[in-house]
């Protein structure tokens, strides 16, 4: 940590804050080095207070519940938001209208819906990752996107101002969205579904029993890693090109779904990133394709 971050926070805000938190301990990949600071606000005033007192040379990171992050060992500089303990309401508010704070597990949208026989949702149990997250990546799963049902969203910008703008303002396209300004940040969502009455919890188990025979679940993993290219996938690219099973230190790209990298147990950030780049390189020599990273590399080398 610089030693004078701790004197840039205000101090009403200290005894909320984590300093030198090792970020492993919060990445499904359970890599990562520290970052200077770490803060889950309890509410949306609380997170907009904090940042309103921070001063605008402090950097700002999100997180979510770690996956589909690289969190290099040398780790995170400024401060590390994390808002799935503290921005946590679902609730339904209309006929077929749903709210859905940032910090949500998307999982929990899935389970919710088919409780209020909404949908489709049951995509969302194929989401590692919370509703912030999604709603950043147009994450989705099952051939289910997040984007087609988002009507509107909350945006919290640097300055702790918040605002909600239509989804209209939003371009989006596969694992892509694009805001209509730049350094605001996703703190909920209202989404739209129709009335589902055949919906059965049995669907989301049904489907993630497929997932479990087709993914390394349980497995140290960052979700999938690279997108799909066009017209192709990534999986099938990567196992064509002899990786499955490929080592660099702890990190293994996974002999049941080649797009999944795993932390066997002693991995660092520096393997994962290294097996990222010799995947890449071997698809790109053999098939002539450039994989893109799925995944977010973000911090600093050891």
């Amino acid at each position: 940590m610089t030693p004078a971050l701790r004197d840039l926070i205000s101090p009403g805000f200290l005894p909320h804050v984590r300093f030198d938190e090792p970020l492993a301990r919060h990445t499904s990949w359970h890599v990562g080095g520290p970052a200077d600071a770490y803060f889950t606000p309890k509410s949306v005033d609380e997170l907009a207070r904090f940042l309103a007192s921070l001063p605008r040379t402090v950097p700002v990171h999100w997180l979510g519940l770690g996956s589909n992050v690289l969190v290099r060992d040398g780790g995170l500089r400024g401060v590390v938001v994390s808002l799935h303990l503290g921005l946590d309401r679902l609730e339904r508010l209309g006929a077929t209208r749903v709210h859905a704070d940032a910090g949500v597990p998307c999982a929990r949208v899935a389970r919710q819906c088919v409780r209020w026989l909404l949908g489709p949702a049951e995509f969302f149990a194929g989401i590692p990752g919370t509703v912030g997250g999604a709603l950043a990546m147009n994450a989705g799963a099952w051939g289910g996107e997040t984007w087609p049902h988002v009507v509107e969203v909350d945006v919290i910008d640097r300055d702790g101002a918040t605002r909600t703008r239509p989804a209209a303002e939003y371009r989006y396209g596969y694992r892509e969205v694009r805001p209509p300004v730049t350094g605001e940040w996703f703190i909920a969502a209202r989404f739209e579904f129709a009335p589902q009455p055949d919906a059965r919890t049995e669907t989301i188990k049904d489907l993630l029993e497929q997932r479990r025979g087709t993914q390394p679940i349980g497995a140290w993993s960052g979700g999938s890693t690279f997108t799909n290219p066009g017209g192709d996938h990534a999986a099938r690219l990567i196992e064509h090109a002899g990786l499955k099973g490929y080592r660099i230190g702890g990190a293994m790209v996974s002999s049941k779904h080649a797009n999944f990298l795993i932390n066997e147990g002693d991995a660092t950030a520096a393997d994962l990133e290294r097996l990222i780049a010799h995947v890449q390189a071997e698809v790109e020599r053999r098939h002539g394709v450039r994989l893109v990273p799925e995944v977010r590399i973000m911090g600093d080398p050891a």
